[in-house]
């Protein structure tokens, strides 16, 4: 309806097409993204006044999968969508990282940036036009934003970069990158790798910010013909006269001696008792205590930055390369499959794992064909009392979900295979103390419980965290060595880099300032480089340093056979009976798939193998001459009737049990009885039918299966 404008460029060898004013005009900004045949609509809204009574910018991010977009109809009974999955949620977070930091700093009206995904081509993942869109969307419309940025995701197939790689092509990568930059620096960057080197990566990286350059061009003359003027919003300063009465209580010197300890409720206690004595001065001016707290937020930010950057000190004594104090151990949970802990200064992660059949993986219902489940699941748990604080858990966050697909990406690249493996694995990592840098912690411990469990992983995957302070130029700056939540905070850097001590298997970068310069990234990664290899080589390896050769006597064990696909439905049994009574009778778990592959898991070897016996046998080609032997499971006038194998039962005619004529079965026969027959073939209706009275007496010919069939089932 009416007039609208559409704008076009070439992006990796596909046509990204924008359309402004064609929908969604109530918005502030909304752009019609196209990308070949994927459809999103991406649209920014602010509200028109500040939220009352926060002191953050309160930005919401929504990445929106709609199934009809594949052609599904959702599953469950609702038939809707419902809460976003965790795909939705780290797309979404993706997508925040790197605009947050563009927004006025001072901005308290709520934003929200909703994608949502209408329609999907298999060759052009929807996460890049809803990257792109959400960025467009903000820069052409009235919203403060210091933007444009832009996003290229990166594979590499066969040595060979891949720009925006589709859905199969990522199975295929070892390389899945994603990097956002404005016209001048890199702004986030977040990876996952199959041990790529650190040069290797490197040139990833600048190979996107090259691309991600032209795409802001090509903002720019969208911008330039469609921008809004930017509106005006209540500015939050912090009054000098306040300042002035904070430094008189605490001057700067003394402030040094708050925030200067390695003990992290030591320094909160030290802020407090400052905020008391302004409390007790000025307790009665409601405006100045309003804006105390963020005034010695930023009081404290300057006193950090300002001991980092000029005095190269930093808050707890460290040296600007040293790591916190290490410490590992396994084997704390007597009860899981495997179990490590691993402790950096006041961060300590317990990492919990469990085994299961394959049949345990994660089932995914979403937009991508290729993926439709996970066979390793990594969980990270953050509760309260690892910061000391109190509040009820209402289940994994945001931020819970994206730490833990980070530790999970860091180590799927050196899980073995399902077929050396048949296991689906779960690893759970607890917080038990936080001081910085959980999920790179979380890293080192799960890759020691995954050995422990006896996991044959290829090597050990450690993680480190680098920060940032920088000063007034783009040469003023200093890289931190695993930084503490203070560091955190206050730093302009989050520089998380895991991998083992061949490469680079997971990164991901946050900042709060606008771009970091290539000199930055480059040593960034070269110090994660070199803290990877201490802690690997001076903890890890000397707590475990390869993967146990037995599981734990917990953990399943498990059993693999090939069957012919066309005897399934005999293993399976009419409605399911005959492998349920395996199932029950060996206290076992069974799997089956359609091309025949068998698995057979639980605890008793022992009844595994009988298991296993019993459903070789059900697969068996019986044929005439073969001696079996087989339990009575019912009895008629004219007969006995066998189970020779598991749901399988024959005739043993009254004529054929005896020498002698009998008059009754039951003469001879009881059931329950295991006897010794002779297959006769099958009469014309397909059924065997058995002799007994025929069956050499002494013959050891043929198959001897009584064991297996004494103990198909209980005795009746």
């Amino acid at each position: 309806m009416g007039d609208y404008k559409s704008y076009s460029m070439e992006i990796g060898g596909r046509t990204l097409t924008v359309d402004i004013d064609r929908v969604g005009k109530q918005a502030n900004g909304c752009c019609f993204m196209h990308y070949g045949d994927t459809v999103v609509l991406s649209t920014a809204t602010a509200s028109k006044a500040p939220r009352e009574g926060i002191d953050f910018f309160p930005l919401s991010v929504d990445f929106d999968e709609k199934m009809y977009a594949v052609g599904k109809i959702p599953g469950g009974f609702n038939k809707r969508e419902g809460k976003a999955s965790t795909h939705a949620v780290l797309t979404s977070r993706v997508i925040d990282r790197p605009m947050r930091p563009l927004f006025p700093k001072d901005y308290r009206n709520d934003v929200t940036l909703n994608n949502m995904v209408m329609s999907v081509d298999p060759e052009c993942d929807p996460e890049v036009p809803a990257m792109l869109g959400s960025s467009l969307a903000t820069s052409i419309s009235d919203i403060p934003f210091d933007g444009p940025c832009a996003m290229t995701q990166l594979g590499l197939v066969n040595g060979e970069f891949v720009i925006n790689p589709g859905y199969e092509l990522k199975q295929k990568s070892d390389l899945a990158l994603t990097v956002a930059s404005t016209r001048e620096k890199v702004i986030m960057i977040e990876a996952g790798a199959n041990i790529i080197p650190e040069d290797k990566m490197i040139e990833a990286i600048y190979k996107c910010d090259e691309i991600n350059k032209e795409i802001i061009t090509f903002f720019d003359r969208i911008i330039a013909e469609c921008g809004k003027p930017k509106h005006d919003y209540v500015h939050y300063e912090i009054p000098e006269e306040l300042n002035a009465a904070l430094f008189a209580i605490c001057p700067p010197e003394e402030m040094e001696g708050v925030v200067f300890t390695d003990d992290k409720q030591t320094r909160e206690n030290n802020v407090a008792e400052v905020r008391a004595k302004f409390a007790e001065a000025y307790g009665d001016n409601e405006e100045w205590m309003s804006l105390i707290d963020d005034a010695l937020y930023r009081y404290e930010k300057k006193t950090v930055r300002k001991m980092i950057l000029k005095d190269h000190k930093r808050p707890d004594g460290r040296a600007i390369d040293e790591i916190r104090p290490l410490a590992a151990e396994i084997d704390l949970i007597p009860r899981a499959h495997g179990s490590a802990m691993f402790t950096r200064g006041q961060t300590q992660i317990c990492d919990c794992v469990t085994l299961a059949p394959l049949s345990e993986a994660q089932r995914i219902e979403g937009l991508d064909p290729f993926i439709t489940r996970k066979r390793y699941m990594h969980h990270y748990n953050f509760p309260s009392y690892s910061v000391g604080e109190t509040k009820p858990n209402r289940g994994p966050g945001r931020r819970e979900i994206g730490h833990g697909a980070l530790a999970e990406r860091a180590l799927i690249p050196v899980l073995p295979s399902e077929d050396e493996f048949p296991y689906a694995i779960r690893a759970v990592s607890e917080t038990f103390e936080s001081n910085g840098s959980t999920s790179q912690a979380s890293v080192c411990a799960s890759s020691m419980a995954l050995m422990a469990a006896g996991v044959p992983t290829k090597a050990g995957v450690a993680g480190i965290s680098c920060g940032l302070v920088t000063g007034e130029t783009d040469d003023d700056y200093l890289v931190l060595t695993d930084i503490q939540g203070l560091e955190d905070f206050f730093g302009d850097m989050d520089f998380k880099v895991a991998g083992t001590h061949e490469g680079i298997t997971a990164i991901q970068m946050d900042i709060k300032i606008h771009g970091l310069t290539r000199a930055i990234v480059e040593e960034a990664i070269a110090k994660t480089k070199k803290a990877r290899e201490y802690i690997l080589t001076e903890v890890m390896e000397k707590c475990i340093a390869e993967p146990r050769k037995e599981l734990s006597k917990w953990a399943p064990k498990i059993i693999q056979m090939n069957i012919d696909p066309e005897k399934i439905g005999d293993v399976v049994g009419q409605r399911g009976k005959t492998i349920n009574s395996l199932i029950d009778t060996y206290g076992v778990e069974i799997d089956i798939e359609d091309t025949g592959f068998v698995s057979i898991s639980g605890t008793d070897m022992e009844r595994m193998n009988q298991a296993a016996e019993a459903i070789r046998l059900i697969v068996t080609e019986f044929e005439k001459g073969m001696i079996l032997t087989g339990k009575v499971v019912s009895i008629k006038e004219f007969g006995a009737f066998l189970e020779f194998a598991p749901g399988r039962e024959g005739l043993v005619h009254i004529s054929k049990i005896a020498n002698a004529r009998i008059n009754r079965v039951e003469d001879v026969l009881q059931l329950g009885d295991v006897v010794r027959v002779i297959c006769l073939g099958k009469d014309k209706n397909g059924k065997f039918s058995f002799s007994i009275k025929d069956c050499p007496k002494d013959s050891t010919e043929g198959m001897d299966i009584g064991r297996v069939v004494a103990s198909a089932g209980p005795e009746e």
